[in-house]
């Protein structure tokens, strides 16, 4: 009975040791006798016990690994603290776990190496505005490198740059005073372009104004010349008139004399200072003064009757 007891606990023991599951996204590195064997994939694996045995669990999956924060001196003497993270996976499980000791310790070391070999080469500035080809450069370096013990690096990224505190600040002043330029050019080419605009408004208003002015001036010499010349024609059409009145009633010396005197009445309504008369107005005005003398007597003699 003890003897069926003692069987069944080494047949348990046996089965247990001889069957693994290996689970998905995960491989067994089997050794024999110390030796390497085989890869086991995922699944149901048997082994031979006391024979065979697990060496290593290695997961195909992605990988990241924080590199440490690394103090890291600048071409021009500015000691930085660089933040990094690595992205790999494992291609070939046995060059894994045989060829070198540890794999993330190699990563790490090789990836501070590398962080300082391309920052040494290169200014405080050119640090910030290159991390895309720091990440590059990092990550064919440490691919190139990390072939041969099985692992690919499928990505670098640097996830923090931090200067001194006194780089920091005089940084920020910098920026601060670049910002300060830049808004002063800004507002000194928009009060210029307004400056222009509003110029080029007054000339064109100025433009208009004269053109409107020019306008007015050669339609109200228009309007002048064209009364002037119905006036003239006008006058022209009197004159006409008056001749043929004249030439036709066959005007004696008092008639010419009396259209003298008419004409001397608008001369007089002039604005001369001075006006002349000449001696056939006065013999003129003259007869009648006479003419009216003799007019008023024959009035009064006629009331005295």
């Amino acid at each position: 009975m003890w003897f069926l007891i003692v069987f069944l606990v080494i047949i348990l023991i046996i089965a247990f040791k001889s069957i693994k599951i290996v689970k998905q996204a995960e491989v067994y590195i089997i050794e024999r006798l110390g030796k390497y064997h085989k890869i086991a994939d995922a699944g149901l694996t048997i082994i031979i016990p006391f024979f065979d045995h697990v060496r290593s669990v290695v997961s195909l999956k992605q990988q990241t690994m924080d590199i440490p924060p690394q103090g890291v001196i600048t071409k021009d003497n500015v000691t930085i603290t660089i933040d990094t993270v690595v992205f790999y996976k494992i291609t070939d499980p046995a060059k894994a776990v045989y060829e070198i000791q540890s794999l993330r310790k190699g990563i790490e070391y090789l990836a501070i190496t590398t962080i300082r070999d391309i920052v040494g080469k290169m200014d405080l500035d050119q640090t910030f505005s290159s991390r895309d080809m720091i990440n590059d450069q990092l990550r064919l370096i440490l691919d190139e490198a990390t072939d041969q013990w099985g692992c690919k690096v499928d990505r670098v990224e640097i996830k923090d740059i931090t200067p001194p505190a006194d780089i920091r600040d005089a940084m920020e002043k910098q920026m601060n005073a670049e910002r300060n330029k830049r808004a002063a050019i800004l507002q000194a080419e928009g009060e210029r372009q307004s400056a222009i605009t509003i110029a080029e408004g007054q000339k064109e208003a100025s433009i208009l104004a004269a053109e409107a002015d020019r306008e007015a001036k050669i339609r109200r010499a228009a309007g002048e010349a064209e009364a002037i010349k119905k006036v003239a024609e006008a006058k022209a059409q009197e004159v006409e008139m008056v001749y043929a009145a004249i030439k036709k009633s066959a005007p004696d010396d008092k008639l010419v004399q009396l259209k003298s005197l008419e004409a001397l009445k608008e001369i007089a309504d002039g604005n001369a200072n001075k006006v002349f008369i000449p001696f056939e107005a006065t013999a003129a005005l003259s007869g009648l003064g006479a003419a009216s003398e003799v007019l008023k007597e024959a009035k009064e003699g006629k009331a005295s009757k």
